[in-house]
């Protein structure tokens, strides 16, 4: 799996060893928590909901999606699979 969920907090640049600078995003990442797993089974196709970040006014409908994962995340965002990871599990 190939995801980064975070929060971008500005722009920098380093200089290479050949004096060439080369501009950055700084993103201060995580914690994430896996709020669901998505399978074949019951979805039709194998994912990951994760989510990042506290949020304070969410919705009954979010609040209750994700109330299993003991978390309140501001955002969430679903990444597929290839394969489904058997140690994967929610919260």
């Amino acid at each position: 799996m190939k995801a980064l969920l975070g929060t971008k907090i500005g722009m920098t640049q380093i200089l290479s060893e050949d004096g060439a600078t080369i501009p950055v995003t700084l993103i201060q990442a995580g914690p994430c928590t896996v709020t669901q797993v998505k399978t074949i089974e019951t979805d039709g196709y194998i994912a990951v909901q994760i989510g990042y970040g506290e949020g304070k006014n969410l919705s009954n409908a979010v609040a209750g999606h994700v109330k299993a994962a003991k978390v309140a995340p501001k955002i969430i965002r679903e990444v597929r699979l290839d394969a489904l990871e058997d140690d994967l599990t929610v919260g």
